[in-house]
């Protein structure tokens, strides 16, 4: 049987686009193979990433073959990367987290350390549609760029942790590396000025020291940071970051950590935090809106799911509800 083009029709298959440098291919390609056998799926093909396609371009051939499922093995980038090409295809994303962070995988409750619990799921899971976050940003240099995101976008003190993370020490002790280098980075940042605006409102004035713009609120270790933040609501979380000196980011620590990890569970605590409310906004304030606007006086480091994009002057990010399909485990 041919096309109407002439060419043999496209049987669905499965594609894994891997990166050499976090897998274990071996390994892979039988926990790939098993699991896909199980669960009935023909022959997979396999992509790999490189120096210059950190997996858009790979991607991108997977779905021209006729992947109706691609898996991504690899860390945050790469995960990062695949979902750009994957935007609005209704191709299906699977994840196997291989890297540092693995933060959607965190946020979607995947199975983190074990390469057959993912790949089962992977094959076997069930889909679910969720946002994805675009982020449209003008470079110190005038060049303009629209990247996705599908956890978080950083500007500022968060993309400086980034910058500083030391790369022998990550793969040492993981995500615990960018603990090092935000208590290196504190002590050198210095507020800035922006202008934001929320929904396309009338910008506002701030001096921050960062900003957080997410699309789900868990961080490595188990960390609400944004806990309100959904993965399928169509808005974005954001946090504006104001210390002033240590102390006040020591309030921002017992914010994600004390307040939004033990006190929301029971109704005693919501009720100590609605009571200490007025302090925590005088160091973060947290915003909600499907796009915000942000305009620095000054170029600021800028960075989405743990990527470095360099100083930026203007960032304009939005949400793009229900535009990616994940497996996710079944019920």
């Amino acid at each position: 049987m041919v096309t109407a083009s002439g060419t043999p029709p496209v049987s669905p298959h499965a594609a894994v686009v891997y990166n050499p440098t976090k897998v274990d291919i071996a390994r892979l390609r039988h926990s790939v193979d098993v699991a896909a056998a199980t669960h009935g799926w023909s022959d997979t093909e396999w992509f790999e990433t490189s120096r210059t396609d950190a997996g858009q371009q790979t991607t991108a051939r997977a779905l021209a073959s006729g992947a109706t499922l691609v898996l991504a093995a690899g860390g945050d980038g790469t995960v990062r990367a695949v979902a750009e090409a994957l935007r609005d295809s209704g191709v299906r994303l699977a994840i196997v987290p291989v890297g540092t962070g693995n933060l959607l995988a965190r946020n979607i409750q995947l199975p983190i350390g074990s390469l057959d619990s993912a790949t089962a799921v992977a094959f076997g899971g069930v889909d679910r549609a969720i946002d994805v976050g675009v982020a449209s940003i003008k470079r110190a240099d005038e060049e303009t760029s629209e990247h996705v995101f599908l956890v978080m976008a950083g500007l500022g003190i968060d993309a400086e942790m980034i910058v500083n993370t030391r790369a022998d020490l990550k793969k040492q002790v993981g995500w615990l590396a960018y603990v090092d280098a935000v208590m290196r980075a504190i002590p050198q940042s210095k507020p800035f000025r922006i202008r934001y605006s929320l929904g396309g409102r009338t910008d506002r004035p701030a001096q921050v020291s960062g900003i957080l713009v997410a699309n789900c609120g868990m961080l490595p270790g188990n960390i609400q940071f944004l806990p309100d933040a959904r993965l399928d609501d169509g808005i974005l979380d954001i946090a504006v970051l104001q210390p002033k000196g240590m102390l006040g980011w020591l309030a921002i620590w017992r914010r994600v950590t004390w307040e939004n990890g033990v006190l929301r569970r029971s109704a005693v605590g919501r009720r100590l935090i609605e009571r200490t409310a007025s302090t925590n906004e005088r160091v973060m304030t947290t915003l909600r809106g499907a796009d915000i606007r942000i305009v620095v006086e000054q170029a600021q480091q800028f960075e989405l799911d743990g990527d470095e994009f360099g100083r930026v002057r203007t960032v304009s990010l939005r949400a793009d509800p229900g535009a990616l399909l994940v497996r996710v485990p079944a019920p």
